[in-house]
């Protein structure tokens, strides 16, 4: 298929310059023609990325050939954000935002105007993505263009889990090739040398994540994003895990001091900052924790009420305990009436044990936690890979 744009132009002075120290023959009409060489597209598909430089003709492509919209989304500022996905229920609209990377309570009560540009590119996803009808296709135009490369990369990871699970359709158009293998798309196509890739292979980057054991005040980075609370016990072990040199997650860990079972800690905070859910770190964080104390004959717990974190702890932890809103209420009364001030938080909550295997943890991954100061006295670090699994 050729695209055709063909439009007049008003002749002035400037025009008449360029005619004659250029030597063009007829300023009076601009033609731009676009090879949309799709007629192979496969009829079902989830993805399909238009890639190449500004000008390609992405755009048009996706406007001509599909012979739709671009989708957008509109959100009002007086709202918090997930009140913006009313035609959801809330439960709904939070496992939305969670599968689109967006993972963090305290953003969801924010208006979108406040919001990073990663944030708020993350909510047009999730909103036009999930008001989409079955069988509709979803036009994205400038896939990832206004953040950072490695916010595109978790954003794309976690949109095509979502597209895949969902069974949803949407079609890319993006000058970017860095994200080709986090979206695992089901074709591509290059304007620039009109080749259609179906289905193509791409390798994915390994993530390596580096572990610092760190000071109290390093929680001040991720305090504003968590969602229980800014509070964190001072006692606390405290780690910080970069990405590329960047701090990505933190994690905390208290000794469990219900005396019920010995030699047992609990994490106690767990944060990865907004612009890098969608990745697994968060899943991949708690599991290395939970294989390094096990390995050092401990065993670690996990309370949380993120809906994001459950279903990933199925996998090497047993759900122990549940706690509903209404049973919290009721024991919050009982401590208020004793005089207490630590009161249960009134959501549902779910509390895990690992049970998962550790074979693989070395010495070097025990240095994490048990502080040797020779292994710190450099400021050492250990490195953990994710997703060695999938590449």
């Amino acid at each position: 298929m050729k695209i055709n744009l063909t439009h007049s132009v008003e002749q002035d002075k400037y025009t008449d310059y360029l005619s004659y120290a250029y030597d063009i023959q007829d300023t009076s009409k601009s033609n731009v023609v676009i090879e949309a060489k799709l007629e192979g597209l496969p009829k079902k598909f989830n993805i399909g990325v238009v890639y190449g430089g500004s000008g390609s003709g992405k755009t048009t492509i996706l406007k001509n050939y599909f012979k739709i919209g671009i989708a957008k989304a509109n959100f009002d500022n007086k709202k918090s954000l997930i009140s913006n996905f009313d035609w959801l229920e809330p439960d709904e609209a939070a496992r939305l935002l969670s599968s689109m990377g967006l993972a963090s309570i305290p953003t969801w009560l924010r208006p979108y105007n406040t919001l990073s540009n990663g944030e708020q590119y993350r909510a047009q996803l999730a909103y036009v993505i999930g008001r989409a009808q079955p069988n509709e296709i979803i036009l994205i135009d400038e896939f990832t263009s206004v953040v950072d490369r490695n916010v595109a990369k978790a954003m794309s990871n976690a949109m095509q889990k979502y597209l895949k699970r969902h069974n949803k359709t949407v079609v890319l158009a993006s000058c970017h090739y860095d994200i080709i293998e986090w979206l695992e798309p089901d074709w591509i196509y290059s304007p620039q040398n009109g080749r259609l890739e179906i289905a193509p292979s791409r390798r994915r980057e390994t993530i390596k994540l580096e572990i610092f054991r760190s000071r109290y005040e390093a929680w001040s980075i991720f305090k504003s994003t968590h969602y229980m609370t800014e509070n964190l016990n001072k006692s606390a072990h405290s780690f910080i895990i970069n990405w590329k040199d960047s701090p990505v997650g933190f994690v905390a860990i208290l000794p469990l001091v219900s005396g019920a079972v010995r030699n047992s800690f609990r994490i106690s905070r767990i944060v990865v900052l907004p612009d890098y859910q969608g990745l697994g770190i968060g899943g991949k964080i708690v599991d290395y924790f939970g294989k390094v104390y096990a390995a050092n004959g401990k065993t670690m717990y996990i309370k949380t009420s993120n809906p994001a974190l459950w279903g990933y702890l199925q996998k090497n932890w047993l759900l122990c305990s549940e706690m509903t809103p209404e049973q919290a209420k009721k024991q919050n009364i009982k401590l208020l009436e004793k005089g207490e001030t630590m009161l249960f938080r009134e959501s549902l909550t779910k509390s895990f044990k690992y049970t998962g295997s550790f074979s693989e943890i070395t010495q070097t991954d025990l240095n994490v936690i048990q502080f040797n100061a020779e292994a710190w006295k450099d400021v050492a670090q250990n490195q953990i890979s994710i997703f060695e699994d999938e590449t």
